[in-house]
């Protein structure tokens, strides 16, 4: 009997959208734009997080989002009622972007006028940490109410994070969590992810924030 041909797709797919993903962080660099990539389970207040940020570079950054999301154009509409230049991305039931959906986004958003540009991904701690989408770096965002433990559940996602933003500190006295442990099993999963803990309510760790996003503009 003849051997079975097996073909690796998942394999094949990543290897392909990590070559596109290349070539689409080398195209923005001749561009001089900084894409962010920030990726969070849905509620964990990435769009508020948005908000607050571009205040921080008000006057001084021309900064744009892309909202990515399966249906809806919540996140796009909350952006623009705050003045923040923006594209919705509709995955059309995905669960993720790839570099060649994100450079959809960035070709409609008109990149190239902004320096920096923060991509909100889908919500979803699994699939999003999976596919590079071509971005200068990648940042997550883990709310206090989701427990300390997600490092343990999701390392992917922490693994291929450069910041781990802890948010919602203004509830930490209502909530069993451990900002101790948090940072013992990011560091894990990831010893080189910087942590900081924020509220994007209060406004606390709001300008740290924005420092970390403006040394990537630097490099």
């Amino acid at each position: 009997m003849e051997d079975i041909r097996i073909i690796e797709v998942k394999q094949s797919v990543f290897a392909d959208n990590d070559a596109d993903a290349q070539r689409l962080r080398s195209q923005l660099k001749k561009e001089g734009t900084v894409l962010i990539n920030m990726m969070a389970s849905p509620g964990a207040g990435k769009t508020t997080l948005l908000k607050k940020l571009a205040k921080e570079f008000e006057g001084n950054i021309r900064f744009a989002v892309m909202e990515a999301d399966i249906d809806s154009d919540v996140d796009a509409r909350a952006m623009l009622e705050n003045g923040i230049d923006t594209v919705q991305i509709h995955t059309g039931g995905m669960c993720h972007l790839d570099a060649d959906m994100t450079r959809q986004g960035l070709k409609e958003l008109g990149s190239s006028e902004y320096d920096l540009v923060i991509l909100e991904n889908v919500g979803n701690l699994v699939c999003p940490a999976e596919f590079d989408t071509g971005a200068t770096a990648n940042i997550t965002v883990l709310s206090v109410p989701e427990g300390h433990d997600k490092p343990l559940k999701y390392p992917l996602m922490y693994e291929t994070c450069q910041l781990l933003i802890v948010n919602k500190t203004d509830v930490l006295p209502y909530f069993d969590f451990d900002c101790e442990k948090l940072r013992k099993y990011a560091k894990m999963r990831n010893p080189d992810i910087e942590i900081f803990f924020a509220s994007a309510k209060t406004g606390d760790g709001i300008a740290e924030i924005a420092g970390w996003i403006r040394d990537r503009l630097m490099v």
